[in-house]
């Protein structure tokens, strides 16, 4: 249940819808695309046991108000600042991204250092996008606008889930084609054409001496396991856990995992739990 909202400072932001669960250190869960915050309902339940928990849904996401035109990564990573002030947290958090929310994690990053205490990617890149693959995310917004977003439920799906999770977690599957299909496609269409100018995040991430963690799926193939060790390889502080039998989506594929070891590397990098 959604329990805050923030309003907007002005006419150019929009509202954004968050969910908060548990009190200690902050941990912020930023979602993928084209989800919203429920991607994360396990995590929320885990570490709200012992974190406080906040998952906001990005702009034009969830019940987050849509702003037409171009959602950039910076903005929504502005946007989490702003939730952050108004929930009047001020310590360094536990930032954890996937996927898209990876990218606005790392933009986060770049524009609010000091306000991470650590890091943890799921799922995503630091290279910007080939010349090709942003004209296909132009060329997929204006299809969203123009169909709705069945289409993307064909074209993604297939992408999304190792091949196991079909057969033993058809659940999940079904829970990410319903938030695809509720999705609003202007807001849909905005994050398209916000990530087909991303930047590419590796410098970013070679100058962050804050502890992360690289966590993927095992059978990836929008951000492999392979790419993702390189990620770490190039920071000075960062370690890869591999999630067995999951694709791009192991928080929503293997749970238990993918709570565990953010569990774990919380500890290990001397973030306490509520007693």
């Amino acid at each position: 249940m959604y329990n805050n909202i923030m309003k907007p400072r002005d006419d150019k932001r929009s509202h954004l819808a968050f969910i908060e669960r548990g009190t200690g250190p902050v941990v912020l869960l930023v979602h993928g695309f084209p989800l919203d915050h429920s991607m994360w309902d396990a995590q929320i339940e885990s570490l709200g046991q012992t974190h406080r928990v906040i998952a906001p849904d990005l702009r034009g996401f969830g019940r987050s108000r849509v702003v037409p035109g171009t959602a950039t990564m910076d903005q929504m990573a502005d946007d989490l600042a702003e939730v952050l002030d108004a929930l009047d947290v001020r310590e360094p958090v536990a930032l954890v991204g996937l996927s898209m929310g990876g990218y606005v994690a790392m933009a986060f990053c770049r524009k609010h250092a000091a306000r991470v205490g650590a890091l943890v990617l799921c799922d995503t890149r630091a290279a910007a996008d080939a010349p090709e693959a942003a004209q296909t995310r132009s060329e997929t917004a204006r299809r969203v606008l123009a169909e709705g977003t069945e289409s993307l439920v064909e074209a993604m799906i297939p992408k999304l889930f190792a091949p196991n999770t079909f057969e033993d977690g058809p659940e999940a599957v079904e829970r990410v084609k319903a938030m695809i299909r509720r999705a609003d496609p202007r807001g849909v269409a905005a994050a398209l054409l916000g990530m087909a100018q991303l930047p590419d995040s590796t410098d970013v991430l070679s100058r962050l001496d804050r502890p992360t963690l690289m966590l993927v799926g095992e059978h990836d193939v929008l951000s492999p396991p392979a790419e993702m060790r390189a990620m770490a390889d190039a920071m000075p502080n960062a370690s890869v856990v591999e999630i067995a039998a999951a694709g791009h989506l192991s928080p929503m594929e293997r749970p238990d995992a993918v709570s565990d070891a953010i569990a774990r590397f919380l500890t290990e990098c001397g973030i306490a739990t509520r007693s």
